[in-house]
């Protein structure tokens, strides 16, 4: 059986990841489902259309048109999370 991968969300994904859970179920379910997925897949494949940050070493997959999951993975393996509301060009 496969371990678990960690999480590991910074301050302002988790405030992101809560105030979904609050204004919109579906698209919670959709990080969910993008976060096992990555735990499946790695983080270059799967749901989301995976693409690298062109400026910041990380990844993002698609949640919906409007919003973006931003993360990566550190020398132990563990799924750092740094954004889910929003688009990384618009910060």
């Amino acid at each position: 059986m496969m371990s678990e991968i960690n999480l590991i969300w910074t301050p302002t994904a988790w405030s992101e990841y809560v105030s979904w859970q609050v204004e919109d179920k579906k698209t919670l379910k959709r990080i969910n489902e993008l976060i096992k997925d990555i735990e499946r897949n790695g983080l270059r494949k799967g749901k989301g259309k995976p693409e690298p940050l062109r400026y910041y070493p990380a990844w993002s997959r698609r949640i919906d048109e409007k919003n973006r999951l931003v993360y990566n993975a550190d020398e132990a393996g563990n799924l750092i999370l740094f954004s889910c509301k929003g688009h990384y060009q618009d910060k």
